[in-house]
């Protein structure tokens, strides 16, 4: 009998452990915040196929299921994968192949740093992007002089931070015939004393940019690496490009397709008649890392430019409204194509002026039409009484652009009109979720600045003292939300990425500290461990 009780304890023993189940890979010991619908946390989880199969404790895990890749997190946090809802990733790629221009504090500086890259590069066209007249002590907008007298010969075409303006030299002016007449709507060629400045504001960038030389294959898919790594690095798990062709997105498709880019991308259509045509002809496009629903357009420039729309004249610039850089009648036409498909829009609007016109189309060709999730990009500056218009119109907002315009913001609006900018809680409070990114290369790659700016709103040298108007802060748990699941649901995708929870994509990032509790001057400086995209270890 003593036998018999031997063979079936071992018998028993040896059912036990083949009866757990084989995983691709088990995380355990871990502080996971899963971001589920109750915001619970978890120790453990188990992955199977690229998704998540199991979460709950270390023990439970390790006694249902074994994998040959355990990693045991000794108490380190993981949260979802960041999403980035409004980015331009592609953009960040070329920029690794152009003049690296942000932080400059004059623009001899600017200059200097042109000389030292054709030095070493020997480019026929230079392109470069980051200046920012509102960083120097002269702050105002650069002249070509010196970059005539330097590259008689060489088109230069140099982009403000934000995207909205160039200063151009007259070899690249020469290239779209620009002269003290030329005009455009939408944009502005500056001119000082009855002379081209070179510098050319929104629309009229592209009376130059349109005859410079389109990248090859082989340099978008430099870019498109170049911005993975980057991306993959500060834990970025999904980007939403504000803004691709066809062409890029097809490159991007390919490059998923064969395994080279793991990025996952929500890719937002640059609004274009040809575009329209032919995605609303062929609908959504959508595989496990590409995602084509939606088009981006452009309502009005940019505060920093003085290009965004105001409703009345800027504070600083008497009898100037800011552009409207697509006209009513075509922005009202395309929303009421767009709004009888499954299309989303998504509309740069960062004047109060824009603001309204966009709300006002929105909601206008919406009436009786449910969970559109349509977006206003950026949402900068809002009148008191448009608040309630974004009750079925959904924010994305990027946190960094308050500590980054903090300073000169006030000057171009007023003391009244900047109580309705950066309304991240007043945002919130109107729709109920806010998408958050960081617009990059507009800004810094980094989500760890976002939930810095977003939480704490100051820069990194903690000015100013208490934050910057901290009635519009966002809580911790409202910031992660919005960098993931409410970033996911802005996308359509809430139910397959943006929480750690069973059935959703193993797409998720461990931290050096717990971003939920460390000080919060600490954030900015938060590394990511690992980055996981689909089970796969990234980092």
């Amino acid at each position: 009998m003593k036998k018999l009780l031997t063979i079936l304890t071992i018998f028993t023993l040896f059912s036990c452990q083949t009866e757990k189940d084989k995983v691709d890979l088990i995380v355990t010991n871990a502080t996971v915040y899963t971001v589920n619908g109750n915001f619970e946390k978890a120790e453990a989880f188990a992955v199977k196929d690229g998704k998540f199969l199991a979460v709950g404790n270390t023990d439970d895990i390790q006694n249902q299921y074994e994998s040959d890749n355990i990693i045991d997190a000794n108490g380190q946090t993981i949260t979802p994968g960041f999403i980035d809802a409004h980015c331009h990733f592609l953009g960040l790629g070329f920029n690794q192949q152009a003049v690296d221009l942000v932080g400059t504090k004059s623009f001899d500086e600017v200059v200097q740093r042109v000389s030292e890259f054709q030095y070493k590069n020997k480019q026929d066209y230079i392109i470069g992007r980051g200046w920012d007249q509102n960083d120097w002590e002269v702050k105002e907008f650069p002249n070509k002089e010196k970059l005539d007298e330097l590259f008689p010969d060489t088109p230069i075409a140099l982009t403000r931070v934000d995207g909205h303006a160039i200063i151009a030299n007259q070899a690249a002016l020469d290239l779209g015939n620009v002269t003290t007449e030329s005009r455009i709507d939408g944009g502005e060629v500056v001119i000082e004393n009855g002379k081209l400045t070179g510098v050319l504001v929104d629309n009229a960038e592209m009376l130059v940019m349109q005859h410079w030389p389109e990248p090859s294959r082989d340099d978008v898919v430099s870019a498109l690496m170049a911005a993975q790594e980057i991306c993959f690095d500060l834990g970025l798990t999904t980007v939403d490009d504000a803004g691709l062709s066809q062409e890029s997105i097809e490159i991007i498709d390919s490059l998923q397709q064969y395994g080279d880019l793991k990025m996952r991308v929500y890719a937002m259509v640059s609004a274009s008649e040809k575009h329209l045509d032919y995605f609303l002809d062929k609908g959504i496009i959508k595989t496990d890392r590409l995602n084509v629903r939606s088009f981006k357009f452009y309502a009005d420039g940019a505060l920093g430019s003085r290009g965004a729309m105001m409703r009345k004249p800027y504070s600083d610039k008497p009898n100037h409204y800011g552009l409207l850089v697509t006209d009513l009648e075509t922005l009202n036409k395309s929303a009421e194509r767009i709004a009888n498909s499954n299309y989303q829009m998504n509309t740069h609007a960062i004047g109060d002026s824009a603001n309204h016109a966009v709300l006002e189309t929105y909601n206008k060709v919406l009436e009786g039409k449910e969970d559109r999730r349509w977006r206003v990009e950026h949402a900068q500056i809002v009148s008191p009484e448009d608040f309630d218009l974004y009750e079925n119109v959904m924010p994305s907002i990027q946190p960094t652009h308050a500590t980054s315009d903090m300073y000169w913001a006030e000057d171009r609006v007023g003391a009244e009109r900047i109580k309705g900018a950066y309304a991240f809680k007043d945002l919130l409070e109107a729709y109920g979720k806010v998408a958050l990114g960081t617009d990059f290369p507009v800004e810094q790659v980094s989500p760890f600045l976002t939930f810095y700016a977003a939480v704490a709103r100051q820069d990194l040298e903690q000015y100013p003292e208490g934050g910057y108007q901290m009635e519009n802060a966002l809580s911790r748990e409202e910031t992660l939300k919005g960098m993931t699941i409410w970033a996911a649901y802005s996308n359509f995708e809430e139910n397959e990425k943006g929480s750690i929870e069973v059935g959703k994509f193993a797409d998720f990032i461990m931290l050096d500290k717990d971003i939920m509790t460390v000080e919060a001057s600490k954030i900015p400086n938060i590394k990511v461990v690992k980055t996981v995209v689909g089970g796969e270890v990234q980092k």
